[in-house]
């Protein structure tokens, strides 16, 4: 593997424990998911527009190429939406357990959108994966909203990696993370202008929540996402949605420190959240040997 190669999957788990961390943020946070969510990206958008602007990248990119930034926009937006809805009306480890299905939608929409061949090995360990699912839903069945929702988290993820990696090979990853965000923030501001979302009590935040959503603004998301969309150069979709799937490890054992019994589950769940981890080891552990 060539030296790039290497600090780039050694970055890319750094960037995971701090979306590890966002998942605990996310449930510090008082706010509902929608302006969550769009606090978080405008509050990104000035953090990512302050680093392009002191690097002097150039902005300007064909219209048609601006239009595919802002979809993704969209796509992320929606993913981060439904993510922390699910913290809400389920737990941490829920949904972080059911996101580490990416890989396996990844799996499926790779060589849907990019013509890569269907590896045989990656569908036989989605299997796995929702076998390990069925185990969570039988015994985590009160909060089926929550895995539906982290379930629709982890497609769009999957779909949003997907598409973000032919940008990342042509593109500044600073200049797509401003596009994409500024998307974000754009659809979800349309929408709630349809919806009188922008209520007085909208603009009403505590302290606390003002100091996570900082963090969450700046660390774990202009910080992230640039970076994330930085080693996407130098990593296949598969793998950088493989590593985003330690994710609920480090998620969850923060969870269970910071929020102790509320993250506690049952044996059922470490046991469906183990074979689906297991799996996602084992693939990256089979790509290793067949390269």
């Amino acid at each position: 593997m060539p030296n790039d190669n290497i600090k780039s999957y050694l970055h890319l788990h750094l960037i995971v424990f701090v979306w590890g961390f966002t998942a605990v943020l996310g449930a510090l946070i008082t706010l509902d998911a929608l302006p969550l969510v769009w606090y978080r990206m405008s509050i990104a958008t000035v953090f990512i527009l302050l680093y392009v602007g002191l690097n002097r990248f150039p902005l300007r990119v064909p219209p048609k190429i601006l239009l595919g930034f802002l979809f993704a926009g969209l796509i992320i937006a929606l993913h981060w939406l439904t993510f922390f809805k699910a913290i809400k009306v389920s737990n941490v480890s829920v949904t972080l357990a059911c996101l580490s299905t990416g890989a396996f939608f990844t799996s499926l929409l790779e060589p849907l959108l990019n013509g890569r061949k269907i590896i045989w090995y990656e569908v036989f360990f989605g299997i796995i994966v929702v076998l390990g699912l069925g185990i969570i839903f039988k015994v985590e069945g009160h909060y089926v909203e929550g895995i539906f929702l982290a379930l629709t988290s982890a497609f769009l993820s999957a779909l949003f990696s997907v598409i973000n990696s032919k940008y990342a090979k042509a593109y500044n990853a600073a200049v797509i993370s401003f596009y994409e965000i500024l998307g974000g923030v754009l659809f979800l501001s349309i929408y709630m202008l349809f919806t009188q979302g922008f209520s007085v009590n909208f603009f009403k935040i505590s302290a606390s929540d003002w100091l996570y959503l900082a963090i969450l603004s700046s660390v774990c998301t202009a910080y992230a996402f640039i970076a994330s969309v930085k080693v996407m150069k130098f990593l296949s979709p598969y793998t950088v949605m493989l590593t985003i799937n330690l994710e609920p490890i480090y998620g969850i054992l923060l969870a269970v420190i910071v929020f102790e019994e509320k993250e506690k589950m049952s044996t059922g769940f470490y046991i469906g959240a183990l074979i689906i981890l297991s799996t996602v080891i084992l693939n990256g552990i089979v790509k290793h040997f067949k390269k």
